[in-house]
C-alpha cells in the first residue's frame, strides 16, 4: 500500500477546502450576479447618460450591501431629509408634543414657545396652550428664545406665498398660514387678517413685504398662504384667541420652568411623512432643540443628533434644514440607508413601516408603486426640479424586508419617466429576490 507524503496530503485537503469555499461563495454569488447584472442593465440604458444616479439596497436580515451604485457620492436628497428629521424627533422628544414652557409668579404667567406647530393649526386646531392660559389673569409672552432665520438656508425666496413654505417661529400660530374659502362672502382663518384681504387675481398671493393678500374671485377651494411672523402679529393673534390682553416680556423669570404637553407626538410624524409637510418638518427639529437647551435653533438639534446618534455614519451629510426645501442638503444613499436601518434595528417594523407613505395606497406615493396583491413599498419620495428621490423599504414576495436608496439628480426629462424605470428595478426585486 502506498502512502501518501505528507506534502501531498496537505495540498489535498488544501485543494478540497478551496473547492468547498468556491461552492458556497460561489452559490452566494449567483442571485448577487443576476441582481448586479439586472439593475446595471437597467441603470445604463440610453436615457439615463445626462443625469446623476445613486443606488444602494441592502440586506438588514444578513446585513449584506445587495447592489451599490454611486453610493458613496452625496445628492441634493429634497424631502429625504425628512427621514433624518424622523429620526431626530423619534430619539429627542417624548410621546407627547412640548406644547409650552411657563414660570407662574403670583397672578401672571410667564410662558414662551417650543415650536409646538399644532396650537390652532388648520389640521390639528389643539388648544392645549390656549386652554392652560385662559386659566391666569395676567400672561407674559417671551419670544426671544428663538434664534433661527424665518426661512431655512437655500430656500427659493419666491416661494414666500407658498402654502408649503411658511416661515418658522417659536410659537406658531394657525400653521403660520392665512386659510381662506368663498362662499357669498370670503371666509378667513384666522378672522383678524380678513381686513387685509383683496379680492381679485394676482400672481402673487401675498405681499412681499406685509401681510396684505389677493384671492381671486369666486374662488372655491380653500387656499392657505403663509403670513408674516413677528412679535406684534403673535402678540395680537394671542390677543384676539384668549380674548384678553397680555405683555410681551425681554426675558423669563430666573425659576425654573415647566412644561405642558399637547397632542401625541407620531400624530405629527406620520403627517410629516405622509403628506410631505414641510412646516411640521421644520418646526419638529425647533421641537427637538427645546429638549436640549431653552435656546430654539434647528440647527442645535441637528448637530446634536449628528454627533450623538449618528458618528458612525459612512458619509458626514450637510444638513441644512428639517424639510429638504434647501438644495444646500447633501446625501449619499449610503447615508440614508445607515439611518433608515438605524430605524429598522430599533423600533418594532409595524410602528416603523406606519409611519412612510405606501406605494399605491397613501400619502404621496398614493399613485405610484402599486403592488399587485398587497403592498411592496413603505417609502419617503422627495422631488425639487430636476431631481428624485425615493428612499425607504421594500417587501419581498419571499418574506424578505430590504432598505432602500434610490436617488436621481439633473434630469431634464420627465419624472414619470425616471419613476417608471425605478419602479421596473422594485418589482424585479420584490419578485426575485
Amino acid at each position: 500500500m502506498a502512502l501518501i507524503s505528507p506534502t501531498r496530503k496537505y495540498l489535498q485537503l488544501l485543494s478540497a477546502l478551496i473547492l468547498l469555499l468556491h461552492s458556497l461563495y460561489g452559490c452566494k454569488s449567483l442571485p448577487h450576479k443576476k441582481l448586479h447584472l439586472t439593475i446595471d442593465q437597467a441603470l445604463a440604458s440610453e436615457g439615463n447618460n445626462n443625469y446623476f444616479q445613486g443606488v444602494f439596497i441592502y440586506d438588514p436580515q444578513k446585513k449584506d450591501t445587495l447592489y451599490q451604485h454611486n453610493s458613496q457620492k452625496y445628492f441634493t436628497p429634497a424631502s429625504n431629509t425628512k427621514i433624518f428629521t424622523l429620526f431626530a424627533s423619534l430619539k429627542t422628544l417624548p410621546n407627547n408634543i412640548p406644547a409650552l414652557k411657563y414660570v407662574v409668579l403670583g397672578d401672571t404667567l410667564y410662558m414662551e414657545g417650543t415650536g409646538d406647530p399644532t396650537l390652532l393649526h388648520h389640521y390639528y386646531n389643539d388648544s392645549t396652550a390656549l386652554k392652560f392660559a385662559a386659566g391666569y389673569p395676567n400672561i407674559a409672552l417671551h419670544l426671544n428664545n428663538f434664534q433661527e432665520t424665518k426661512f431655512g438656508p437655500g430656500w427659493a425666496w419666491d416661494d414666500y406665498d407658498r402654502n408649503y413654505s411658511p416661515e418658522r417661529s417659536g410659537l406658531p400660530l394657525y400653521g403660520n398660514t392665512l386659510s381662506v374659502y368663498q362662499t357669498d362672502t370670503i371666509v378667513a382663518s384666522p378672522s383678524f387678517f380678513s381686513p387685509k384681504i383683496i379680492s381679485q387675481k394676482q400672481a402673487t398671493r401675498r405681499a412681499l413685504t406685509e401681510n396684505l393678500f389677493y384671492v381671486a374671485p369666486n374662488r372655491k377651494d380653500t387656499l392657505e398662504i403663509p403670513f408674516l411672523v413677528d412679535s406684534l402679529v403673535i402678540q395680537n393673534l394671542l390677543e384676539k384667541a384668549l380674548h384678553k390682553k397680555l405683555s410681551l416680556v425681554p426675558k423669563m423669570p430666573a425659576s425654573e420652568k415647566r412644561t405642558i404637553y399637547s397632542i401625541p407626538s407620531d400624530s405629527l410624524y406620520t403627517r410629516m411623512m405622509y403628506e410631505s409637510d414641510n412646516f411640521i418638518a421644520e418646526q419638529l427639529l425647533i421641537l427637538a432643540s427645546s429638549t436640549l437647551s431653552d435656546t430654539l435653533s434647528s440647527a442645535k438639534a441637528r448637530n446634536h443628533v449628528l454627533d450623538t446618534y449618528l458618528k458612525e455614519m459612512p458619509q458626514s451629510p450637510r444638513w441644512v434644514d428639517g424639510s429638504g426645501l434647501s438644495r444646500y442638503n447633501l446625501f449619499s444613499p449610503e447615508s440614508i440607508v445607515f439611518v433608515l436601518n438605524k430605524m429598522y434595528q430599533e423600533i418594532p417594523q409595524e410602528r416603523l413601516l406606519g409611519y412612510f407613505p405606501i406605494g399605491g395606497i397613501s400619502g404621496t406615493l398614493k399613485d405610484s408603486y402599486p403592488g399587485k396583491n398587497s403592498p411592496y413599498i413603505y417609502a419617503k419620495s422627495g422631488s425639487l426640479g430636476n431631481n428624485y428621490c425615493l428612499s425607504g423599504y421594500l417587501l419581498t414576495n419571499s418574506g424578505k424586508t430590504l432598505i432602500f436608496s434610490f436617488m436621481n439628480n439633473h434630469f431634464k426629462k420627465s419624472s414619470k419617466e425616471v419613476k417608471e424605470q425605478m419602479q421596473e428595478i422594485f418589482e424585479w426585486l420584490r419578485d426575485n429576490y
